[in-house]
């Protein structure tokens, strides 16, 4: 069984025993999480599709670990008039491991 979840303004195809990174959850490591927004279940030939979302369904995953992405920098500037601003940014994420899918 598989599922098509929404998350951080992404979508994720997971099945059990999957680990996605996804954007920081509000959760700490070793805590549960669950993700509501389930755009699409399906398994052998019986698929669900949402419109825009399963009611009832939900996937559930434990978080292994949080971190912080590689660093990449913006840089704006206008030219011809020295004005330059160089910055970083590393984005949160969570590595979870998807234990169980349910649907209604």
């Amino acid at each position: 069984m598989y599922a098509i979840i929404e998350t951080g303004g992404k979508q994720y195809r997971v099945a059990e025993g999957d680990v996605i990174r996804c954007d920081a959850p509000a959760a700490d490591v070793g805590g549960d999480v669950t993700f509501d927004r389930v755009v699409l279940a399906g398994g052998g030939e019986a698929v669900k599709v949402g419109s825009p979302a399963i009611d009832g369904a939900s996937v559930t995953g434990t978080v292994l670990r949080q971190g912080k992405a590689k660093k990449i920098l913006v840089f704006r500037y206008k030219p011809k008039k020295r004005v330059r601003k160089l910055r970083g940014h590393r984005q949160p994420f969570a590595e979870v491991k998807i234990t169980k899918i349910s649907l209604p």
